[in-house]
């Protein structure tokens, strides 16, 4: 975890620049901190925001993880009524946060004073919910419009929460389908070198239907996990998947000049790199049983270098 004296110091200025208040910087620092140590790719992209944006972005990430973690709890004495209990508090606090406007929860304080900072639609955290509590009791999806369900409240939705963070160069409804895209893109994208994961939680978050065409079910995806390789139907079946989910990125790429030009080498960064997970799945031959592909740091630290010149462009331009 990105807890060093240099990390501390990142973290101090990026609340001064931020403005947030002294009793709000534990829990904005506790965001940080999740966001730094679950999220590599999206916590490098965000270096490329300007400071006084990262705090924000971080207390959207740190709570979504903070509930992720909730459900996904591997703990043998942690029933799914227990875990169902712990969303249904969170969500109760979560609630008479946003009613009051404040909250010491040492994570939803962050995030409440992000909501209220930004004005973001609290029916937003409603929808992450529901798609939470999902992933305790669906282990499976059958039709596209099924996983489509979980991926609004899962993901899309994230991206519009982050919206009124970035900014934009037009009304802000004009960019919320292109923001909901792209968040559902890196779900799936998610969802796809995770397989092997999510399987052993006993979830497939691929549309049954579509891998039933290529002859391919719950039983062939487990003994691959088994066996720790991929057959001739799952790779179809996969390579089908990949191309969907390439589709899903093309038609949020558009959104991304919608964004205020600082916001827009953040999330350029993350649409290459997230999609380049993509290309490692393929290269190596859906190979996403036996372990757990990614990006190479070098890869991720070249790309996000090349974009500061066009942060550094952006901030000159609009003096921010």
């Amino acid at each position: 975890m990105h807890t060093g004296p240099r990390s501390q110091a990142t973290s101090r200025r990026e609340l001064d620049a931020a403005g947030v208040q002294p009793h709000l910087r534990a829990a904005y620092q506790r965001c940080r901190a999740l966001n730094a140590a679950h999220g590599r790719t999206y916590f490098l992209a965000t270096r490329l925001l300007t400071a006084a944006q990262r705090p924000s972005v971080h207390a959207l990430y740190g709570f979504a993880r903070w509930v992720d973690d909730i459900v996904d709890d591997t703990d043998q004495q942690c029933t799914v009524r227990d875990r169902q209990q712990a969303v249904d508090q969170l969500d109760r606090k979560l609630r008479a946060g946003l009613r009051a406007g404040h909250s010491d929860h040492p994570i939803l304080a962050a995030l409440v004073d992000t909501v209220a900072r930004h004005r973001i639609d609290p029916a937003l955290f409603t929808d992450f919910m529901a798609s939470m509590r999902m992933d305790l009791t669906v282990h499976d999806y059958p039709t596209r419009a099924a996983l489509d369900a979980y991926i609004h409240g899962s993901a899309a939705v994230i991206g519009l929460q982050l919206l009124p963070v970035l900014g934009t160069v037009c009304p802000t409804a004009e960019a919320e389908p292109y923001a909901a895209a792209l968040g559902g893109a890196f779900q799936l994208t998610n969802f796809l070198r995770d397989v092997g994961e999510d399987l052993d939680r006993g979830r497939v978050y691929l549309p049954m239907e579509e891998l039933a065409v290529f002859g391919v079910d719950r039983d062939r995806l487990i003994w691959c996990r088994r066996t720790g390789r991929p057959d001739r139907r799952v790779r179809q079946a996969l390579a089908d998947q990949v191309a969907r989910t390439r589709a899903s990125y093309r038609a949020a790429q558009p959104g991304i000049a919608l964004l205020a030009p600082w916001s827009r080498p953040c999330v350029a960064t993350a649409f290459t790199l997230y999609g380049e997970i993509l290309d490692r799945i393929v290269e190596s031959g859906y190979d996403v049983f036996r372990q757990r592909l990614a990006v190479p740091s070098s890869r991720r630290l070249g790309v996000a270098i090349a974009a500061v010149g066009a942060v550094i462009a952006a901030r000159l331009r609009t003096h921010v």
